[in-house]
């Protein structure tokens, strides 16, 4: 009898922390999914889990800067930046510790035919793996110089004179990373799912 009175106890609480973010995460997919909002996708000191079956991105840039999470020190990152991006296949997972054991929020997009918009796509990355095509690119030039890419997010430090890249065109398939922070000055999820699974790792996160 105890140990269900404890087991209670912690379905309360998990309900308790995860109910209210859970339903703003919601209706926030909803605006995001009708164009309505700038949007803005980080996790207060952690990493999450992007793949995505093709990215097809005009006026590239990327640049290292330093992130800097909530409760934690900076992270160094590699940000890719983007004028306007199509995605397709696209899928975001983060694994939140709770009293009952790890729950992944997993958010899905762009499928059956439907494709995920954004513009001025910044994405705060310190792991990548895909297949790239870059069309146009400059390796080498300054950063805060780019003439093709949405220019430097100054919400991050970034040396203005340090390397970087740009491109005028950049097309990556299967695409796998993880990041610390995704941010659009518009970010529309066609078909957009979000879905709450009890547990961690390969089998419910995307990947």
């Amino acid at each position: 009898m105890e140990s269900l009175v404890r087991g209670g106890t912690r379905w309360r609480r998990f309900a308790v922390v995860m109910v209210p973010s859970v339903a703003a995460t919601a209706a926030i997919g909803v605006a995001l999914a009708q164009g309505a909002l700038a949007a803005s996708f980080s996790v207060s000191g952690q990493q999450f889990k992007v793949t995505a079956e093709t990215l097809d991105g005009h006026g590239f840039e990327q640049y290292g800067a330093l992130d800097v999470p909530s409760g934690k020190g900076p992270v160094p990152v590699a940000v890719s930046a983007f004028t306007d991006a199509t995605i397709t296949g696209l899928c975001q997972s983060v694994v939140i510790p709770t009293p009952i054991g790890d729950v992944t929020l997993k958010l899905k997009a762009g499928n059956n035919g439907k494709k995920v918009k954004a513009t001025n796509l910044y994405i705060d990355l310190d792991q990548l793996d895909a297949n790239a095509t870059f069309y146009g690119i400059n390796i080498g030039v300054a950063a805060g110089s780019s003439t093709k890419g949405p220019g430097i997010d100054n919400k991050k430090t970034t040396d203005p004179g340090s390397f970087a890249q740009e491109a005028d065109r950049a097309y990556l398939t299967n695409v796998q990373q993880t990041a610390w922070g995704t941010s659009a000055g518009t970010f529309k999820l066609s078909g957009l799912s979000l879905r709450l699974h009890m547990g961690s790792g390969k089998d419910v996160e995307c990947y």
